[in-house]
């Protein structure tokens, strides 16, 4: 089960991975020179709706599915035992296609679950199933006016998508004095839609709009009928725009709640390991000015929020000559739209004639990899593991008082006592936390494509998974990547983040004669640290939606729970490129080293020439160089010397491109497809040069 840490997506920053050079250097021969007319990657499953996105406890569920390369669905599963689906049948006992019978036992937590099929070419992306326990209603004729609005129950959630420019109208009995909290669930829930909802009185006449969240808090001044409207914040309308409006009753008293959501792929970072779900303290206001700072002791571990609008948290320390802390404040990362900064200060002198000197400033958490060079057009993957949030080193180097600081930048605009923050103040703890996904294509001069890759790997393939690390509090160590749960015929290489840096890659292959099958995977990254061996899990991440062109749709990846992985024979990888020598080749200090590559050939291709990279540490230097795939074989060549390589064990696989002619089935037209190609794992030892 996914956690029921609530986040509210914010625009995603867009990456420039290291490996850019996959785009500049022209790994992708054409014939035809032109790139904007040619598909991606090979078809992959993608599970794009469900209809309806949820259910209640206890209950069964009538499900409609759609996607990419899903026209084939078998099952429907999810990440927790206690949701199960069968296939709908119709009256002689036939299954329907795409529909499903999901049963929600009543021992099933409320929250977010993930959902995703199998099909023909395998398991599909994921998508999110929502679990409540309130009554469960779907939209099921056009409700775009007054005149054909929808009566929605007071304690019910319904299972709607917009319709193309027009508002959806929903009717409710209000009880005047009551509180009625009213949530439009939709970007958390892997919906395209920006919600504006909005509460009107009998007539239609507005008397509540947010336009900037997700959530409102409405008192009814009169008994009566009530509209909700809800509309796209541009208008916008079908399958993808789907939502699920919820109104439920509170008292007065009571704080809105905070509703669960999908994570940012920036989340992966957060929490540190070992740390309380509950804080030790709480920021107790008003600590809002010098003169009402809250006084702590460190190390400290304190729960606060950014309200009302515009406040700003004061804290003071005495702090001692030579110590050392590490300053961590999350936000962003518990899914609040907010952009935190930490300012630290030392004090001297008495209350009204006080000195105060500027120490240190701390803001975001820089990226694990080089960002986009722009932010909106998009020219690298948009797995943004930054965040917003702060972590930073303190250092104390005199005696004395000192004032901490916490706001939100644009807190100004912002009034919301769910915009909360933990701050942690600790001496170094260092460590890390991992995520990854499937690795990027860039293309020279076309589509900037952000795809889901759920590994769904046909025999003969060999995928790529980037991945990236967060380290915390100085930690600097080389990572081992681990994956194990593999089938029959799957095998894996790591290849390491080494010490200094925060990138690596995982090389998954399936022989060709690995068996169809299923199986789950657990991902690790392993390192020591203070002479202790630590292991940490990779958090796997995904589009929500897969965006051939990110110049016209700006990308929403998220973290997802689970790794699953499945194999086909249904169709095989257009070609498979391994070492020669299936063992590990032997060389020494400054020699040159020959590779003889071999090429299992299975598709026609659109030219023959294709330029090769290097992956793994201290191997990325190695120049490109092209090989001929008409051939049956060809030879890399290594020269040590110039990459310096110092004795010891190396795995390295190389990478390109080539335009893949692919048929769907056998009597179809050939499609031109960009495909990623990467060479099986290579092991190279080696030894120290020889000595007279």
């Amino acid at each position: 089960m996914m956690h029921l840490i609530p986040l509210v997506s914010r625009s995603a920053r867009f990456w420039s991975w290291s490996c850019s050079a996959l785009a500049s250097v022209g790994l992708f021969v054409f014939g035809s020179g032109h790139v904007f007319s040619q598909a991606v990657c090979l078809p992959l499953p993608r599970l794009l709706t469900t209809m309806p996105m949820g259910g209640a406890i206890g209950t069964t569920a009538e499900v409609t599915l759609s996607g990419e390369q899903t026209d084939d669905v078998s099952a429907l599963f999810f990440n927790d035992p206690r949701l199960t689906a069968t296939p709908k049948t119709n009256a002689e006992g036939k299954a329907e296609a795409n529909k499903f019978v999901v049963t929600i036992a009543s021992d099933c937590p409320p929250g977010l679950y993930e959902a995703r099929v199998m099909s023909r070419l395998g398991v599909s992306s994921a998508r999110i199933f929502s679990v409540g326990s309130l009554n469960e209603l779907s939209q099921s004729a056009a409700n775009t006016s007054l005149a054909t609005a929808i009566e929605l129950p007071v304690n019910s959630v319904i299972n709607a998508a917009t319709t193309n420019k027009s508002v959806d109208h929903y009717a409710f009995q209000a009880a005047k004095g009551q509180r009625y909290i009213i949530y439009c669930a939709a970007r958390g829930i892997d919906s395209k839609l920006d919600p504006v909802v909005i509460v009107a009185d009998a007539n239609g006449k507005d008397l509540l709009v947010e336009r900037r969240g997700d959530v409102l808090d409405f008192v009814a001044k009169e008994d009566g009928k009530h509209v909700i409207k809800v509309h796209e914040l541009t208008f916008k309308g079908g399958p993808a725009y789907f939502y699920r409006l919820s109104l439920q009753e509170s008292t007065a008293e009571s704080p809105i709640p905070l509703f669960a959501s999908t994570k940012n792929v920036s989340a992966f970072s957060w929490p540190p390991a070992g740390l309380h779900s509950q804080a030790a303290s709480n920021e107790v206001e008003p600590n809002n000015l010098a003169g009402n700072a809250q006084t702590i002791a460190l190390p400290c571990d304190i729960a606060g929020s950014f309200y009302p609008a515009a406040d700003v948290d004061v804290f003071e320390f005495t702090g001692a000559k030579g110590e050392t802390w590490w300053v961590e404040l999350a936000s962003d990362r518990l899914g609040r739209p907010t952009d935190p900064a930490i300012l630290v200060q030392h004090v001297t002198g008495e209350p009204g004639n006080e000195t105060v000197t500027d120490i240190v400033e701390f803001s975001d958490i820089a990226s694990q990899i080089k960002p986009s060079t722009n932010g909106y057009a998009y020219d690298g993957p948009p797995f943004d593991g930054g965040s917003t949030d702060v972590l930073g080193k303190l250092e104390i180097k005199q005696d004395g008082k000192y004032r901490l600081q916490v706001t939100d930048l644009f807190g100004g605009t912002r009034k919301d006592a769910r915009n909360v923050y933990r701050l942690i103040i600790r001496k170094a703890a260092p460590d890390f936390a991992i995520a990854a996904w499937g690795l990027h294509m860039e293309l020279r001069n076309g589509d900037r494509n952000a795809l889901s890759k759920p590994l769904a790997l046909r025999a003969g393939a060999t995928v790529a998974l980037e991945v990236v690390a967060f380290r915390r509090d100085g930690f600097d160590g080389d990572i081992d990547l681990r994956l194990d749960g593999l089938p029959d015929g799957v095998t894996a290489q790591g290849l390491k983040i080494p010490s200094g840096k925060s990138r690596g890659i995982m090389l998954i292959t399936a022989h060709q004669e690995a068996p169809n099958s299923l199986a789950q995977l657990a991902f690790s990254g392993r390192a020591t640290i203070d002479g202790n061996s630590v292991t940490r899990p990779v958090q796997m991440a995904q589009m929500a939606w897969p965006i051939p062109d990110a110049w016209n749709e700006i990308p929403s990846p998220r973290l997802v729970d689970g790794m699953p992985l499945s194999v086909t024979n249904a169709e095989y990888a257009p070609i498979s490129i391994a070492s020669k020598e299936p063992h590990a080749i032997e060389s020494t200090v400054g020699a040159k080293v020959t590779i003889p590559l071999v090429y299992t050939k299975r598709s026609d291709f659109s030219g023959s020439v294709v330029q090769l990279k290097a992956f793994g540490d201290g191997f990325e230097r190695i120049p490109p160089f092209n090989i001929s795939i008409d051939a049956s074989g060809s030879d890399a060549v290594i020269d040590l010397a110039s990459l310096k390589t110092p004795p010891g064990d190396y795995t390295f696989a190389f990478y390109g491109g080539a335009v893949a002619k692919y048929k769907a089935k056998p009597d179809a037209s050939p499609q031109d497809i960009v495909e990623l190609i990467v060479t099986e794992p290579i092991t190279l030892h080696v030894k120290p040069a020889e000595t007279k």
